[in-house]
């Protein structure tokens, strides 16, 4: 009898002998996790952030539906994926849960696919618990030192000279083995990942045609502009696997050419990923070059995609709209593309201060859609439009599932404040600070809503400050446990 894929037994696995609980792995991740939402190239772009999740959910169900994901490390991990404003192509994985994806590797990849792979990959490490066994191999120094090595291994692939800033008494040679997995552990990691993508929807030729990648950055002499090789190097072992999981007359590449929306979210990730103006004037001047009404539908979406963006970027609003409405007519066909062309629309009459334009270029303008991206916008625009108690049942409905939201807590104390509920504003913004692991900011911002509470008497919102009592107490105890590890 063929069990469901849920009730199989799993394949024995590396990861399985760790002396690291699942609890203490994810303190360990929540310790490194604070400091990279500090990290100035931490960003939080709605729209890049919605594709990668788009991938990532999928991936999640997969490895749940195939047993590789255990409820227990579904429950107690974080499962939140970060992006920086890098160039450099990478992604890595962290304890608890975490991942990290730079803005440089979404806009190499040419499809969802070649994405897919390495997420999958990554997922797979955690799974597997790749992280805890590698720290149990390094039992003889602490989790808390543990967590400063990785850190410094971080800022060590970016900039070198800040190692010693982060990293006390550590060698760099050190920290960055912390990012290293055994050739063992890699092979694993591409074999669980490389199972998930049908599952998920993705082709698994996506996986061959990454690894072409990165054979060429590879024969290029890598120079730092890939530092995924540096962490995951490309051995001829992990290639031949793959190829040979591929079945008999498949072709190595693609299975479909570049999608319009994967083409426009990799150009945004370029532009984002360096904002510098004489960059950002290349963007702009790109699709005057000669030659360019020849080249294929995908690249010149991409190139009015980064045009428009990048005169956002240098507030040339005017050449920016007028972009925007070129790409927007080129696109009309393509669904998933006119959707982010439309809300890129709307981020460009919204910074114009034209809040009216701004919903109405937003897809589904009329309706409280529950995407991401679009909530964002139209909360701002509401707000700037004076309308503000509208924008405000959407945003709660979306912090209460997704409470990790510092940017939507945010938006929803300006809201609030705009309604003079200065007692609901100053718990979203402590909730914001807690979403982001900033314990003392939150309960500062608790204490002075507390004050605030006191001093409306018999006015005052109870059951408001009821729920601030209860939140102050959360976090003062999760302060201590913080610093109980320093």
């Amino acid at each position: 009898m063929v069990l469901p894929a849920n009730a199989q037994s799993p394949l024995p696995t590396l990861g399985e002998s760790s002396d690291l609980t699942t609890s203490a792995e994810r303190r360990l991740g929540d310790r490194i996790i604070r400091e990279l939402y500090r990290d100035p190239d931490y960003i939080d772009d709605p729209v890049i952030a919605d594709y990668v999740q788009g991938i990532w959910q999928p991936l999640m169900a997969a490895a749940k539906a195939r047993g590789e994901l255990s409820g227990e490390l579904d429950e107690r991990f974080a499962w939140e994926i970060l992006l920086g404003r890098d160039r450099t192509v990478n992604a890595f994985a962290l304890p608890g849960g975490y991942l990290g994806v730079h803005l440089g590797l979404v806009g190499v990849v040419t499809t969802r696919d070649e994405l897919a792979s390495v997420l999958a990959h990554e997922l797979s490490h955690v799974t597997q618990r790749h992280i805890s066994r590698l720290i149990t191999q390094q039992s003889k120094q602490t989790p808390l030192l543990l967590g400063a090595l990785v850190l410094g291994a971080l800022a060590a692939s970016k900039n070198p000279g800040a190692t010693q800033a982060l990293v006390v008494g550590g060698q760099a040679l050190a920290m960055q083995n912390q990012l290293n997995f055994s050739r063992d552990m890699e092979r694993e990691a591409d074999r669980i990942g490389y199972g998930l993508m049908a599952p998920a929807g993705f082709a698994p030729q996506g996986f061959v045609s990454m690894f072409d990648k990165l054979q060429q950055a590879n024969r290029l002499n890598d120079n730092g502009s890939w530092p995924y090789l540096r962490s995951h190097p490309l051995t001829s072992e992990r290639m031949a696997d793959m190829q040979s999981r591929n079945p008999p007359g498949s072709s190595s590449g693609p299975t479909a050419p570049t999608s319009l929306d994967h083409a426009l979210v990799a150009a945004r990730a370029r532009v984002l990923s360096n904002p510098g103006v004489d960059t950002l004037r290349q963007w702009v001047n790109e699709p005057q070059g000669i030659g360019f009404a020849g080249q294929p539908l995908q690249r010149r979406a991409a190139a009015l995609y980064a045009a428009a963006l990048g005169g956002l970027q240098l507030r040339d609003m005017g050449g920016a709209r007028s972009t925007a409405l070129k790409l927007e007519a080129l696109v009309q066909s393509d669904p998933a593309a006119l959707r982010l062309v439309r809300l890129l629309r709307a981020e460009i009459e919204l910074t114009t201060g034209d809040a009216a334009a701004a919903m109405a270029a937003l897809p589904e303008a009329q309706g409280a859609s529950t995407r991401r991206p679009e909530l964002l916008l139209r909360s701002q625009a509401l707000l700037k439009a004076g309308q503000a108690a509208t924008g405000t049942g959407p945003l709660q409905t979306w912090v209460s599932s997704h409470p990790k939201d510092a940017s939507a807590w945010l938006l929803l104390a300006a809201l609030w404040q705009a309604q003079n509920q200065g007692l609901r504003a100053i718990r979203a913004e402590a909730e914001a600070h807690a979403a982001r692991y900033d314990y003392a900011a939150a309960v500062d911002r608790f204490k002075a809503g507390q004050d605030m509470a006191r001093r409306g008497g018999a006015a005052a919102d109870h059951i408001e400050a009821s729920i601030i009592d209860t939140r102050l107490r959360a976090m003062e105890s999760l302060l201590r446990e913080q610093a109980a590890e320093r």
